[in-house]
């Protein structure tokens, strides 16, 4: 959820109820310790809510790489800081992350997913989760069985999978009981990922994959609710909800260099409301050329008043 999850947009979320841990962007680790301003920058609720979102969710760094050692050793800073454990990103599916050997690119090389969570796991307080992301393979799911040991052998505390592959990218299906052999298998936590959009989806994914565990990702965006609505059935945002949660989100202090995104953030947020909200369309259509927060703002002011 690069570059579209920040810390505006999980505070934002979270105050609905149904999160029990939120997962940052990735931090590309090479070969250097990253500064604490770095962290702080991906993660600022590390710096004044210990580590957690406005109404309480605890945050986990997530860090993307290819070298053990470096990667251990930023674990380690993360945890100083504050996260909530360390997630390690092994399913970017990007052909900029993939082709620089990170992300997606290693689930062709268990040993190399061996390596780093042994490190990570090694660098970090044993009481301190450290968690893993994948797919079910790079361009097939042939390395499945042998990826999912070689991160449980390690000593990951936990296990999220998307249930697709990188060569399937984002396209439906997510074949979700391809993980349904390994969750009896390990005493490490599976959880299922990819197209839940609704309640429905979730119940088939939990039904179809055999995990009660399961991470948001893109439908979380769609439905700013949906996870209090898989959780406690809570009813789905209207639109005029929706568009008060925008005016929120453009309330939010955007300092220095990220002021110059807003438009293309909010723009990109409403590409996932589209999907439930058909009001979206005639919205999108007056802000496409607006870039100015304060544009923006006033015409998200007058579809709240004429909803």
């Amino acid at each position: 959820m690069e570059g579209v999850v920040d810390h505006a947009v999980r505070a934002l979320i979270t105050q609905f109820g149904g999160f029990d841990l939120c997962v940052t962007e990735f931090l590309r680790v090479s070969q250097t310790l990253l500064p604490e301003r770095s962290f702080y920058r991906l993660a600022p609720e590390l710096n004044w809510n210990h580590g957690k979102t406005a109404s309480g969710t605890p945050v986990r760094v997530q860090l993307l790489g290819n070298a053990a050692p470096w990667l251990a050793e930023n674990a380690h800073r993360a945890i100083e800081l504050g996260s909530h454990g360390i997630d390690l990103n092994f399913g970017c599916p990007a052909k900029t992350v993939n082709n620089s050997k990170g992300g997606a690119a290693l689930l062709q090389e268990p040993e190399t997913l061996y390596s780093i969570v042994r490190a990570v796991r090694s660098a970090v307080d044993s009481q301190h989760i450290v968690s893993a992301k994948i797919r079910l393979g790079f361009n097939d799911i042939s390395l499945l069985s042998e990826n999912i040991q070689a991160i449980y052998e390690a000593g990951a505390s936990e296990l999220a999978i998307h249930a697709r592959s990188k060569k399937d990218g984002y396209k439906p299906p997510a074949y979700w009981p391809k993980i349904k052999p390994y969750i009896s298998q390990y005493d490490m936590p599976i959880i299922a990922n990819g197209e839940i959009w609704t309640p429905q989806d979730a119940s088939l994914c939990i039904q179809q994959s055999g995990s009660k565990r399961l991470m948001l990702g893109r439908g979380a965006l769609a439905m700013p609710n949906l996870a209090n609505m898989v959780k406690h059935q809570q009813s789905a945002f209207t639109w005029p909800q929706v568009i008060k949660l925008l005016l929120q989100y453009s309330e939010f202090e955007i300092e220095g260099d990220r002021g110059l995104y807003y438009g293309n953030r909010i723009k990109q947020w409403l590409r996932y409301l589209k999907i439930h909200f058909p009001q979206v369309t005639s919205l999108a259509q007056e802000i496409r050329q607006l870039h100015k927060k304060s544009e923006i703002v006033a015409i998200l002011q007058s579809k709240l008043e004429a909803a």
